[in-house]
């Protein structure tokens, strides 16, 4: 009897469920469909099933199974990938109740989680989505050296479980003004970089060759208790199952960063990157991503010296970077990729390559590569469909699909 009970109230809760957690089988045509793992097709479709993508092709040799719903566009992208933002855990409000982007208590917190924070019913990442923002990774912002982590999500599901598909993706450091606080924090540049590498020294001391050594280190670490988490971040960090994402625009600060990579051997991510046109060399030697400021960012403080056409420098130098929406103190704290993108454009970057860094480069300097950014079949079914060229200020998105879902079918 309570069996029975259970299953009619699971089935009730299905049948109420609300229609963006039901995965579809659909099919979208488009005149233009821009993959971004190959050339263009022209009068293209994607099939998704199961909320992956099953087949991709032009429309006169890839067939739509019958019945499949077809969404039609004259354009159609893969799903937008935002490398950098606070949405989630900043709110539009700009209210003490939804602002989670930052904890002042400390100088160093490696291990506060975004997904604790993360807030899927924010209004921001509605927003966001309605412009083509299928995946985003968010977190911690700047204003500490170590603000905490960041997380990869998925921007139609309403739990925070649900919409991680990373759920730490990297640790977000600062340098620079960014965590300057004589009163709260470190006043200099020096003390930075010596807070950072003081806790990376410590997490390294308990990295040990013998076996027996190991084992008792690994007693120790299961045995640390909750202001021990940091340490397990670090030596994460070491292992480089974690990148160390540094925020840092000035020239010397990006310098600082690179020197702690090479200290320490770990994975560095260099977030904003003003000057980096200034750093080619080390940059490309380094092996290091930069995921670029904003391409409209306000150009003071610290990226007093930030450049239109750093993305055409970087991309020239073949270096890897990502456009991102970043962080804004003020309302509403993030921007739109894809407007991004469109001034880099104006600003000599071509156009397949600023999509690119808002598809597929940015889902590469995150981490997920694999799972989204083109078109590709295994790939999760996330498409933007658009009446007009997707750089073109005057074109519109008119549906996105995330995951099969239909999950917007408003013309933005």
């Amino acid at each position: 009897m309570i069996k029975h009970i259970a299953k009619s109230l699971a089935a009730a809760a299905l049948a109420l469920a609300p229609a963006y957690l039901a995965a579809q089988d659909v099919a979208v045509r488009a005149e233009t469909l821009h993959t971004m793992d190959g050339a263009a097709i022209s009068d293209g479709i994607v099939v998704i099933r199961g909320g992956k993508i099953v087949s991709v092709g032009p429309a006169a040799s890839t067939g739509v199974p019958e019945g499949m719903e077809v969404l039609t566009a004259k354009v159609a992208t893969p799903g937008f990938v935002d490398a950098r933002t606070v949405v989630g855990l900043a709110g539009y409000l700009n209210q003490f109740d939804d602002q989670d982007q930052l904890d002042t208590g400390a100088a160093l917190q490696p291990q506060l989680r975004a997904i604790d924070g993360y807030n899927p019913d924010e209004t921001l990442v509605d927003w966001v989505r309605s412009f083509g923002v299928t995946t985003i990774h968010t977190g911690h912002g700047p204003g500490t050296v170590v603000s905490g982590q960041t997380m990869v999500a998925k921007t139609w599901a309403k739990t925070a479980d649900a919409a991680a598909i990373v759920p730490r993706a990297m640790i977000a450091a600062n340098l620079g003004p960014n965590a300057l606080d004589s009163d709260k924090g470190p006043g200099t540049r020096p003390k930075q970089m010596a807070l950072l590498r003081a806790a990376l020294t410590a997490a390294r001391a308990g990295q040990v060759p013998d076996e027996a050594q190991k084992k008792r280190a690994q007693e120790e670490e299961n045995d640390l208790g909750t202001n021990k988490l940091d340490v397990r971040v670090w030596r994460d960090v070491l292992a480089r199952r974690v990148p160390l994402m540094v925020t840092a625009n000035r020239l010397q600060d990006i310098m600082s960063a690179l020197r702690l990579k090479e200290e320490f051997g770990i994975d560095l991510v260099i977030d904003g990157g003003a000057e980096s046109y200034r750093l080619l060399d080390q940059l490309r030697e380094a092996g290091v991503t930069v995921i670029l400021h904003p391409t409209m960012g306000r150009h003071y403080g610290d990226m007093e010296n930030a450049s239109f056409t750093t993305a055409v420098t970087l991309r020239e130098a073949g270096i890897p970077f990502a456009l991102q929406s970043g962080y804004e103190a003020y309302v509403p704290k993030t921007r739109v990729i894809l407007w991004e993108a469109g001034w880099a454009t104006a600003n000599g970057l071509a156009p397949e390559h600023a999509l690119a860094s808002i598809t597929i480069d940015a889902a590469r300097a995150i981490g997920v590569g694999e799972r989204v950014g083109s078109l590709s079949v295994g790939k999760d079914g996330d498409v933007v469909l658009f009446d007009g060229d997707p750089l073109e200020y005057t074109s519109h998105v008119t549906g996105v699909v995330i995951d099969g879902r239909v999950a917007s079918r408003d013309v933005r």
